[in-house]
């Protein structure tokens, strides 16, 4: 995920100003009595906000001058929706509804198939929670929102799940200097080569190579362990449990030629 900075189009995020307490709240007391141009004041002076915010999905996938836009959509809707009386702090409160308007916008745009009905209960629960936020300053428990809605847990887990970016099996998750660890190798392979010649050929090659690397293998691909479990299991590190892997993988490749 990057962390580098953020450009966005026709703004110099250099200059952002950030307002202090004392004029955000002189600029709401303008804006409640009819002055627009504080409100625009408003808006450009929690800009660095929603760069803030932007800059965790800034991996590369994502327009960010589109989530710049929709973030700014999220804090338009704070500004209008806060109440300047309450002892709170304008980004307190702005800040989930800018997250909720940007994991809409990625959940809408998402490549993925997504059923309507589950769209449809991830908006609920977004809105559910953006009102929750607004009467009591605070987020939700899981309890609250499956109780409101009449729903069961794992239909909020799935709505949460709906609203999650993919991610692919080959990113990297792991280096310790060494082999890099991917996604793909802490799922469990379940699916086992039924051919007869090929398992013929494949036992013969097990028998050859050290019992460590064939432990690994059987354990990897019979039993269906990840990499992690064998790890544990073995008292090393993950990396050495993939190296062990690539090296056995190699030789059975060698003897069943």
């Amino acid at each position: 995920m990057g962390n580098y900075k953020v450009s966005i189009n026709g703004i110099n995020t250099n200059n952002l100003t950030v307002l202090t307490k004392k004029e955000t709240d002189e600029l709401f007391t303008r804006y409640h009595n009819g002055d627009l141009t504080a409100k625009e004041e408003l808006i450009n002076g929690n800009l660095k906000l929603v760069l803030s915010i932007i800059k965790k999905y800034n991996n590369g996938k994502n327009d960010m001058n589109d989530l710049f836009q929709v973030g700014c959509i999220g804090l338009i809707k704070a500004i209008d929706n806060f109440d300047s009386s309450l002892n709170l702090m304008l980004s307190t409160y702005a800040v989930p509804l800018i997250i909720g308007e940007v994991k809409r916008h990625l959940r809408d745009s998402t490549n993925l198939r997504i059923t309507r009905s589950i769209r449809d209960l991830a908006y609920n629960i977004m809105k559910f929670k953006d009102k929750y936020f607004e009467e009591n300053g605070v987020e939700p428990t899981n309890d609250e929102i499956v109780s409101a809605l009449n729903i069961t847990e794992y239909e909020l887990r799935e709505a949460y799940d709906s609203c999650v970016e993919p991610a692919s099996i080959y990113d990297p998750i792991y280096n310790d200097g060494g082999d890099t660890i991917y996604l793909l190798d802490q799922i469990a392979d379940k699916n086992v080569d039924s051919n007869r010649d090929d398992i013929i050929a494949l036992r013969k090659a097990l028998k050859q190579i050290k019992s460590r690397e064939r432990d690994i293998l059987v354990k990897r691909y019979i039993v269906g362990k990840t990499q992690m479990e064998l790890a544990s299991e073995l008292g090393v590190s993950q990396a050495q449990i993939s190296r062990i892997e690539k090296s056995a993988i190699k030789n059975v490749k060698k003897l069943i030629k």
